[in-house]
Protein backbone atom coordinates (compact mmCIF):
# COMPACT_ATOMS: atom_id res chain seq x y z
CA UNK A 1 0.00 0.00 0.00
CA UNK A 2 1.44 3.26 -0.85
CA UNK A 3 2.06 5.56 2.18
CA UNK A 4 0.46 8.87 1.89
CA UNK A 5 1.17 11.80 4.43
CA UNK A 6 -1.85 12.92 6.18
CA UNK A 7 -2.91 15.91 8.97
CA UNK A 8 -4.44 13.92 11.51
CA UNK A 9 -5.06 14.65 15.22
CA UNK A 10 -5.74 11.91 18.41
CA UNK A 11 -8.63 12.19 20.58
CA UNK A 12 -8.24 11.81 24.07
CA UNK A 13 -8.95 8.42 25.55
CA UNK A 14 -12.20 7.29 26.36
CA UNK A 15 -15.09 4.26 26.73
CA UNK A 16 -14.64 2.30 23.83
CA UNK A 17 -18.19 1.85 22.48
CA UNK A 18 -17.42 -1.87 21.17
CA UNK A 19 -15.51 -3.14 24.16
CA UNK A 20 -16.50 -1.81 27.55
CA UNK A 21 -13.38 -2.86 29.14
CA UNK A 22 -11.43 -0.88 26.49
CA UNK A 23 -10.33 2.54 26.24
CA UNK A 24 -10.40 3.96 22.61
CA UNK A 25 -8.53 6.85 21.08
CA UNK A 26 -8.93 7.86 16.95
CA UNK A 27 -7.03 9.31 14.38
CA UNK A 28 -9.13 12.11 13.18
CA UNK A 29 -8.21 14.03 9.70
CA UNK A 30 -7.55 17.24 9.58
CA UNK A 31 -6.49 17.54 6.15
CA UNK A 32 -9.42 19.01 4.47
CA UNK A 33 -7.55 18.90 0.64
CA UNK A 34 -8.46 14.78 1.40
CA UNK A 35 -12.27 15.89 1.72
CA UNK A 36 -13.55 14.47 -1.63
CA UNK A 37 -15.05 11.69 -2.66
CA UNK A 38 -11.46 10.35 -4.57
CA UNK A 39 -9.73 11.05 -1.31
CA UNK A 40 -11.71 9.02 1.24
CA UNK A 41 -12.01 6.14 -1.59
CA UNK A 42 -7.99 6.21 -0.45
CA UNK A 43 -8.22 6.74 2.96
CA UNK A 44 -11.11 3.56 3.10
CA UNK A 45 -8.60 1.10 1.77
CA UNK A 46 -6.38 2.60 4.68
CA UNK A 47 -8.86 1.72 7.21
CA UNK A 48 -10.52 5.12 7.50
CA UNK A 49 -14.23 4.98 8.04
CA UNK A 50 -16.62 8.57 8.02
CA UNK A 51 -19.01 10.22 10.44
CA UNK A 52 -21.01 12.68 9.00
CA UNK A 53 -18.17 15.19 7.44
CA UNK A 54 -15.27 14.17 9.47
CA UNK A 55 -12.96 10.85 9.01
CA UNK A 56 -11.43 8.62 11.66
CA UNK A 57 -9.44 5.64 12.21
CA UNK A 58 -9.10 3.77 15.46
CA UNK A 59 -5.36 4.18 17.36
CA UNK A 60 -5.68 2.41 20.18
CA UNK A 61 -2.41 1.97 22.73
CA UNK A 62 -3.18 -1.12 23.78
CA UNK A 63 -6.06 -2.59 21.62
CA UNK A 64 -6.22 -3.61 18.15
CA UNK A 65 -9.28 -5.22 17.83
CA UNK A 66 -11.11 -3.21 14.98
CA UNK A 67 -10.29 -4.40 11.67
CA UNK A 68 -11.56 -2.62 8.36
CA UNK A 69 -13.75 -5.32 6.37
CA UNK A 70 -14.00 -5.17 2.99
CA UNK A 71 -15.94 -7.85 0.31
CA UNK A 72 -15.49 -8.75 -3.27
CA UNK A 73 -18.45 -8.33 -4.70
CA UNK A 74 -17.17 -10.32 -7.52
CA UNK A 75 -16.50 -13.06 -5.41
CA UNK A 76 -18.92 -13.30 -2.15
CA UNK A 77 -20.73 -16.20 -2.25
CA UNK A 78 -24.30 -15.76 0.07
CA UNK A 79 -24.44 -18.41 2.40
CA UNK A 80 -27.71 -20.68 3.06
CA UNK A 81 -28.92 -18.44 6.30
CA UNK A 82 -28.24 -15.48 3.82
CA UNK A 83 -30.01 -17.36 1.20
CA UNK A 84 -33.18 -17.66 3.29
CA UNK A 85 -33.03 -14.13 4.38
CA UNK A 86 -33.50 -12.88 0.89
CA UNK A 87 -36.79 -15.03 0.33
CA UNK A 88 -37.77 -13.71 3.63
CA UNK A 89 -37.45 -9.83 2.28
CA UNK A 90 -38.47 -11.09 -1.52
CA UNK A 91 -42.04 -9.23 -0.88
CA UNK A 92 -40.01 -5.67 -0.37
CA UNK A 93 -39.75 -3.07 -2.39
CA UNK A 94 -36.42 -1.58 -2.83
CA UNK A 95 -35.41 2.13 -4.70
CA UNK A 96 -32.48 4.33 -4.58
CA UNK A 97 -32.75 8.21 -3.20
CA UNK A 98 -30.28 10.30 -3.51
CA UNK A 99 -32.01 12.95 -1.22
CA UNK A 100 -32.33 12.97 2.97
CA UNK A 101 -36.15 12.43 3.28
CA UNK A 102 -37.81 13.40 6.61
CA UNK A 103 -39.25 9.83 6.74
CA UNK A 104 -35.60 8.75 7.17
CA UNK A 105 -34.84 10.59 10.48
CA UNK A 106 -38.74 9.59 11.75
CA UNK A 107 -37.46 5.78 11.42
CA UNK A 108 -34.41 6.34 12.64
CA UNK A 109 -35.33 7.95 15.67
CA UNK A 110 -37.67 4.87 16.41
CA UNK A 111 -34.87 2.41 15.46
CA UNK A 112 -32.58 4.22 18.30
CA UNK A 113 -34.61 4.59 20.96
CA UNK A 114 -35.91 1.71 21.07
CA UNK A 115 -33.16 -0.92 20.23
CA UNK A 116 -29.69 1.03 20.99
CA UNK A 117 -31.04 2.51 24.19
CA UNK A 118 -27.29 1.95 25.76
CA UNK A 119 -25.26 3.22 22.86
CA UNK A 120 -23.78 6.73 22.38
CA UNK A 121 -26.61 7.79 19.76
CA UNK A 122 -29.24 7.53 22.29
CA UNK A 123 -31.70 9.16 22.67
CA UNK A 124 -31.62 10.21 18.75
CA UNK A 125 -32.02 14.59 17.75
CA UNK A 126 -31.95 15.63 14.50
CA UNK A 127 -28.96 17.44 14.87
CA UNK A 128 -27.40 14.22 16.00
CA UNK A 129 -28.69 12.22 12.71
CA UNK A 130 -27.58 15.08 10.54
CA UNK A 131 -24.33 15.43 12.22
CA UNK A 132 -23.56 11.66 11.48
CA UNK A 133 -25.15 10.44 8.43
CA UNK A 134 -25.27 13.58 6.28
CA UNK A 135 -21.86 14.95 4.79
CA UNK A 136 -20.52 18.06 2.87
CA UNK A 137 -18.32 16.70 0.57
CA UNK A 138 -20.24 13.55 -0.45
CA UNK A 139 -23.61 12.53 -1.10
CA UNK A 140 -24.63 9.76 0.37
CA UNK A 141 -26.83 7.04 -1.52
CA UNK A 142 -29.90 5.99 0.48
CA UNK A 143 -31.62 2.29 -0.14
CA UNK A 144 -35.19 2.48 0.85
CA UNK A 145 -36.79 -1.12 1.62
CA UNK A 146 -40.90 -0.54 1.72
CA UNK A 147 -43.47 -3.16 2.97
CA UNK A 148 -46.80 -2.46 0.90
CA UNK A 149 -45.53 1.25 0.20
CA UNK A 150 -44.54 1.50 3.84
CA UNK A 151 -40.67 2.43 4.63
CA UNK A 152 -39.48 -0.22 6.85
CA UNK A 153 -35.56 0.49 6.79
CA UNK A 154 -33.31 2.50 5.15
CA UNK A 155 -29.37 1.91 4.45
CA UNK A 156 -26.83 4.52 3.94
CA UNK A 157 -24.77 4.11 1.19
CA UNK A 158 -21.29 6.05 -0.06
CA UNK A 159 -20.89 5.47 -3.55
CA UNK A 160 -17.08 6.03 -4.67
CA UNK A 161 -15.54 5.69 -8.20
CA UNK A 162 -14.54 2.06 -7.56
CA UNK A 163 -16.10 1.43 -4.31
CA UNK A 164 -19.19 1.05 -1.88
CA UNK A 165 -19.20 1.97 1.66
CA UNK A 166 -22.21 0.75 3.68
CA UNK A 167 -22.00 3.84 6.28
CA UNK A 168 -25.17 2.61 8.15
CA UNK A 169 -28.69 0.66 8.44
CA UNK A 170 -31.60 1.47 10.32
CA UNK A 171 -34.84 -0.37 10.27
CA UNK A 172 -38.93 -0.44 12.57
CA UNK A 173 -38.31 -1.95 14.96
CA UNK A 174 -41.20 -4.48 14.43
CA UNK A 175 -39.21 -5.76 11.73
CA UNK A 176 -36.76 -7.05 13.02
CA UNK A 177 -37.17 -10.99 12.57
CA UNK A 178 -36.68 -10.06 8.68
CA UNK A 179 -33.01 -9.64 9.58
CA UNK A 180 -32.93 -6.49 7.50
CA UNK A 181 -29.43 -5.52 8.42
CA UNK A 182 -28.12 -8.75 6.78
CA UNK A 183 -30.42 -8.02 4.04
CA UNK A 184 -29.64 -4.60 3.63
CA UNK A 185 -25.80 -5.72 3.13
CA UNK A 186 -26.47 -8.27 0.35
CA UNK A 187 -28.59 -5.61 -1.28
CA UNK A 188 -25.88 -3.36 -1.43
CA UNK A 189 -23.62 -5.82 -2.75
CA UNK A 190 -26.05 -6.69 -5.62
CA UNK A 191 -26.39 -3.12 -6.51
CA UNK A 192 -22.53 -2.91 -6.18
CA UNK A 193 -22.08 -5.80 -8.88
CA UNK A 194 -24.59 -4.12 -11.04
CA UNK A 195 -22.64 -0.74 -11.18
CA UNK A 196 -19.38 -2.47 -11.55
CA UNK A 197 -17.81 -1.44 -8.32
CA UNK A 198 -14.71 -3.83 -7.12
CA UNK A 199 -15.65 -3.46 -3.02
CA UNK A 200 -18.29 -2.84 -0.37
CA UNK A 201 -16.36 -1.68 2.82
CA UNK A 202 -18.67 -2.40 6.02
CA UNK A 203 -16.46 -0.78 8.52
CA UNK A 204 -15.04 -2.28 11.29
CA UNK A 205 -15.19 -6.11 12.33
CA UNK A 206 -14.95 -6.43 16.11
CA UNK A 207 -14.75 -10.50 17.11
CA UNK A 208 -15.31 -9.96 20.71
CA UNK A 209 -18.15 -7.90 20.50
CA UNK A 210 -21.33 -9.70 19.48
CA UNK A 211 -23.26 -6.79 17.79
CA UNK A 212 -20.37 -6.60 15.21
CA UNK A 213 -20.14 -10.94 14.72
CA UNK A 214 -22.86 -10.66 11.52
CA UNK A 215 -20.22 -9.14 9.22
CA UNK A 216 -17.94 -11.48 9.09
CA UNK A 217 -20.58 -13.79 8.35
CA UNK A 218 -20.25 -12.33 4.73
CA UNK A 219 -17.53 -14.70 2.76
CA UNK A 220 -15.18 -14.66 1.48
CA UNK A 221 -14.05 -11.22 3.07
CA UNK A 222 -10.36 -8.96 3.36
CA UNK A 223 -9.76 -7.79 6.40
CA UNK A 224 -6.58 -5.01 6.99
CA UNK A 225 -4.68 -6.06 9.47
CA UNK A 226 -1.23 -4.12 10.45
CA UNK A 227 -1.64 -2.23 7.05
CA UNK A 228 -2.05 -5.16 5.00
CA UNK A 229 -5.45 -6.74 3.64
CA UNK A 230 -5.71 -10.05 4.32
CA UNK A 231 -8.17 -12.58 2.70
CA UNK A 232 -10.72 -14.72 5.02
CA UNK A 233 -12.57 -17.52 3.57
CA UNK A 234 -13.40 -20.08 6.32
Amino acid sequence: MKEVNLKVGLTPPHACSYLPQQQEQLLVLLDKDRLSPLGYEQLLSAGFRRSGSGIYRPHCQSCSACQSLRIGVESFVPSRSQKRITRLNRDLVITVSYADQPAYFDLYRRYIDQRHTDGPMYPASRKQYDSFVLCDWLAPTFIEFRLAEQLIAVAVTDSLSQSMSAMYTFFAPEAAHRSLGTFAILTQIKLAKEVDKHWLYLGYQVDECAKMNYKQQFRPHQRLIAGIWHGMKD
